[in-house]
């Protein structure tokens, strides 16, 4: 069976989930059963061909292909014609879809095969729920999301449970969430008890972490430590003088390391799919707290495995019940076992194979037939 993966959103968490897929699929176990191809674009800040080629697992085939985020006519129809090409050359069994361009593009692409295959579309993140876009282009984006879902069908794999709810209001969907790959990051694990409680963040500081958010929080609470892990073009809206920003580190070892140094993980993000760094935060026993969105509330237990917020004011209570160690140490040994029961993407990865599978002798009988 062959299987081709279409993304062009090529970073942050979504980086990590190809990184990981590529791992699994690549597999010599599981590559003779599935033969797999990830189809990307190196235009996102952060990736290029040397490191996705580093990174990913030489059990997968690689593909690079000018996409772009932005909506381009000439260059996105010249993208759809650089997909046709390569997915007739690969005669897929199944493709797969990631995020809202490459579901736009890889349907179209798809469809001008000419021929019937079975189509997956996983959101990541539906873009009509973005917070910096007017109200005329959210509904211009679902729109878009319900008219090529109705014309060219197929099936959407949520990565969370709101985004499985959402989903299904769209087109035919399943529910395989995100996950990490919980041994290997544990082995970072060390128990953590600062002198002055620190609190963090990982990842790239854009719009949609709200960095405006997380800088007017540490100015709130001036008596404890604030670090962002990573760096990113709005870092000069963190201005309050007891946060530390890491810069870009390279060695994921060092960035787990970092992220095991914090008290308590603090996500302040405007929207998110299933986000993978706080899944990473609570592999390490971090206690979570997180605004209160699609995609946060998916992971975070409140009152158990973390708090979820609407309003900064909120905060002084939070934090006050996360002040004391012990306290930190319960919710975080709770937040590891919610990732062992829900986020293992060993186990939500062999959900996904499994469902290739079914798929793939599902229309292989009707063929028959």
């Amino acid at each position: 069976m062959k299987v081709v993966h279409i993304v062009e959103a090529l970073e942050g968490g979504v980086y990590t989930y190809f990184k990981d897929l590529s791992a699994f699929f690549g597999d010599e176990k599981n590559s003779k059963s599935i033969e797999t191809t990830i189809i990307y674009s190196s235009n996102r800040n952060g990736v290029s061909v040397q490191k996705v080629n580093a990174e990913f697992s030489n059990g997968v085939k690689l593909i690079n292909l000018n996409m772009l985020r932005e909506i381009s006519l000439f260059q996105d129809y010249k993208a759809v014609l650089e997909l046709r090409l390569e997915l007739k050359k690969i005669n897929p069994d199944i493709i797969h879809l990631h995020s809202s361009k490459a579901g736009v593009l890889g349907r179209i692409a798809a469809f001008l095969l000419f021929k019937k295959v079975k189509i997956f579309y996983t959101p990541h993140g539906y873009a009509f729920l973005r917070t910096d876009i007017s109200k005329t282009t959210k509904k211009l984006y679902y729109a878009i999301e319900k008219s090529f879902q109705w014309f060219f069908g197929g099936t959407i794999i949520a990565c969370g449970d709101t985004e499985f709810e959402i989903a299904k209001k769209i087109g035919p969907a399943k529910l395989i969430r995100n996950g990490v790959n919980i041994s290997d990051i544990y082995q970072h694990f060390i128990p953590q008890h600062n002198t002055k409680l620190t609190i963090g963040i990982l990842g790239r500081i854009t719009a949609a972490r709200n960095p405006q958010l997380f800088n007017e929080i540490a100015l709130r609470f001036p008596q404890f430590n604030f670090i962002w892990i990573g760096d990113g073009e709005l870092n000069h809206l963190i201005t309050a003088p007891n946060v530390t920003i890491t810069g870009w580190i390279l060695d994921k070892r060092v960035v787990f390391e970092k992220l095991n140094s914090i008290d308590i993980y603090l996500q302040t993000s405007l929207w998110e799919g299933l986000p993978i760094a706080v899944l990473e935060a609570m592999v390490l026993e971090k206690p979570v707290i997180a605004t209160n969105i699609i995609g946060n509330k998916d992971i975070v237990v409140p009152n158990k495995t973390g708090f979820l917020f609407n309003k900064i004011d909120e905060l002084e209570n939070y934090f006050e019940v996360l002040n004391t160690f012990e306290t930190r140490v319960k919710f975080g040994k709770s937040a590891l076992k919610r990732c062992y029961d829900f986020f293992d993407e060993n186990e939500n990865f062999k959900k996904l194979a499994a469902l290739y599978q079914e798929q793939f002798f599902a229309e292989a009988n009707s063929l028959k037939k």
